[in-house]
């Protein structure tokens, strides 16, 4: 189970009038790259202005170093809990660029899915990383898009890809294994 920082549990008891938590999205897809052949994922911020922000040591990309998140308006709904009904969260970008459409309809004519990562950092302190103690990746099952708004849902889990047993007994790790 996540846990968060203490610094954000004291913002969410609180309420302090000069703390804002901003939220923030990041999507990955191999396909996503820039001119230059490098991984480009969408980075997107919840504020009137961009930030810049330290990742955490184990993210997937630029794990510890500082990104900048782009502005823009973005929602998301919490799943409902129907009982034989997997998990699903909606998101909303609005006001999604020329670029990053180009992106999602890249992302379409391949097998992998887009990661999205929702991380949570302190406006007073953006470098000291995501407040969120892991952050949450889901993965998109479907998405369509307008000129002006992109809309998806995801799943919490990539549950197709997930080994069964999620361990794997290994001879590395498990010298015994070996005879």
């Amino acid at each position: 189970m996540a846990t968060i920082t203490e610094a954000l549990a004291e913002v969410y008891a609180s309420n302090p009038q000069d703390e804002v938590v901003l939220d923030t999205l990041e999507l990955r897809h191999p396909s996503f790259m820039d001119e230059s052949g490098n991984p480009a994922p969408i980075r997107v911020v919840a504020d009137y202005s961009d930030l810049t922000a330290t990742l955490e040591s184990d993210a997937p990309l630029n794990a510890g170093q500082s990104v900048t998140f782009i502005t823009m308006a973005f929602q998301f709904t919490l799943p409902s809990m129907e009982e034989g009904q997997a998990p699903q969260i909606d998101i909303v970008l609005d006001g999604a660029s020329a670029e990053i459409i180009g992106h999602l309809e890249s992302a379409v004519t391949q097998t992998a899915q887009i990661e999205v990562t929702h991380r949570r950092f302190l406006a007073s302190n953006p470098a000291a990383g995501p407040q969120d103690g892991e952050p949450l990746t889901l993965y998109i099952a479907s998405a369509k898009a307008t000129l002006t708004q992109v809309t998806a849902t995801a799943t919490l889990t990539d549950i197709n890809n997930s080994p069964f047993p999620s361990r794997v007994y290994r001879p590395d790790d498990f010298p015994g294994l070996v005879r």
